[in-house]
């Protein structure tokens, strides 16, 4: 088990003074995944995970002993199987020394816990087919979906039939 496994975890909104956090955590999400996306898009998504009073998207952070050691980001959208909205959980990412403690899971109720409140319909979130870490933890937190995800890239930039992409 790994060290400090029995610490309390604090999971809260993202909030501007954790800039320099997030982007560490989100540069370390990127990399495990093999992507590189641009500058803007990084400051674009920082921008508005911590807008005031953008309810759409929203980020939270895990704190283990006074540190940011995780976070989350998630997209809350209406659908149309339900009157109340649903939220994808985008990005999932926990320090890899930090791994095995609880704190994704943490995330996940947390996350979890406040669309209870808000009333969403559903909280999903997809992964590689390869990452068998996250999907120990997903298998035991949620339904395996019986449904696939396609991507119909429409920016030009080359992904074709076939080829696989992040987020």
């Amino acid at each position: 088990m790994p060290e400090n496994a029995d610490a309390k975890v604090l999971i809260r909104p993202l909030k501007s003074a954790d800039e320099r956090d997030w982007r560490r955590l989100w540069a370390g999400y990127l990399a495990f995944y093999r992507q590189a996306l641009s500058a803007e898009t990084t400051e674009t998504t920082w921008r508005a995970l911590i807008a005031e009073g953008r309810a759409e998207m929203l980020g939270r952070v895990a704190e283990l002993e006074g540190r940011v050691v995780g976070m989350l980001n998630a997209v809350i959208h209406p659908n149309t199987w339900s009157a109340a909205p649903v939220c994808y959980l985008e990005d999932l990412y926990v320090d890899a020394e930090r791994r095995g403690l609880g704190i994704g899971r943490a995330l996940i109720e947390a996350l979890a816990q406040e669309g209870r409140r808000a009333g969403w319909r559903r909280i999903y979130w997809r992964t590689a087919d390869d990452n068998f870490t996250a999907q120990f933890l997903y298998d035991a937190v949620a339904r395996r979906s019986r449904w696939l995800t396609y991507e119909l890239d429409l920016t030009g930039s080359g992904a074709a039939k076939g080829s696989t992409s992040g987020s």
